[in-house]
């Protein structure tokens, strides 16, 4: 029998501990992604833009975009782990940033509280995918824009392998990195066509999905 996007959803535990730290160490490594992408939002953004980042994890985007402007910056994270690590890095580039504890699908936030939202690299590992999509449309005000960046669900090994390579891990990393690809993250991740099923149950206006061998970048407004 199909199953619908929804029924996928992953219902696993999120990272808390010794696993978030682990996790942070790793995408430490990646940090000119986090520098780049952070320069892409700036220049999409007014000088004094209400920010929401969800799912942060470390802060390490939160952080580099701080540092690129008068933004208001909020990170919202379910791991109390990751709200901890990402305030120290916060407070040690001295940069503000309010990182807060809290569900992606019930967030803690009026409506139209945000300029812009971005979720990057977490939306699969939300147990309520939908009502998360919901909940960032809920919190952006009107003109605001939210994007979504995730691993695609059809990602091919060799594509994963040769992302994996670009990292630049140690020989023990790698291994690691590749088995959680393999064996975790590809089977939680969503397809284009199933993100679609979510955003029909959504009020954002403009959607677009961009593709790319390994990511679908997700861009609404509202």
């Amino acid at each position: 029998m199909h199953r619908t996007a929804v029924q996928k959803a992953y219902k696993g535990w999120g990272m808390e501990g010794l696993v978030a730290k682990w996790y942070a160490s790793l995408t430490l490594r990646s940090i000119n992604d986090f520098k780049d992408l952070a320069k892409r939002v700036a220049a999409e953004l007014p000088p004094t833009a209400r920010v929401l980042e969800v799912a942060p994890g470390p802060g390490y985007f939160a952080v580099e975009l701080a540092r690129l402007g008068s933004f208001r910056i909020t990170g919202l994270d379910i791991s109390n782990t990751f709200v901890d690590i990402a305030q120290r890095n916060a407070s040690k580039a001295g940069v503000t940033v309010e990182f807060r504890h809290g569900d992606a699908s019930a967030m803690p936030f009026a409506d139209g509280s945000f300029d812009f939202v971005l979720c990057r690299a977490a939306f699969k590992n939300f147990t309520r995918p939908q009502q998360a999509l919901q909940e960032m449309e809920r919190v952006l005000d009107i003109g605001g824009c939210a994007w979504v960046i995730d691993l695609r669900g059809d990602a091919s090994q060799e594509s994963v392998a040769q992302a994996v390579k670009e990292m630049r891990l140690g020989p023990v990393n790698t291994l690691l990195t590749k088995l959680t690809f393999r064996f975790m993250l590809l089977k939680r991740a969503y397809t284009k066509q199933e993100f679609e099923q979510f955003l029909n149950h959504t009020r954002f206006g403009a959607k677009e999905i961009r593709e790319s061998l390994t990511a679908l970048e997700l861009c609404l407004s509202k």
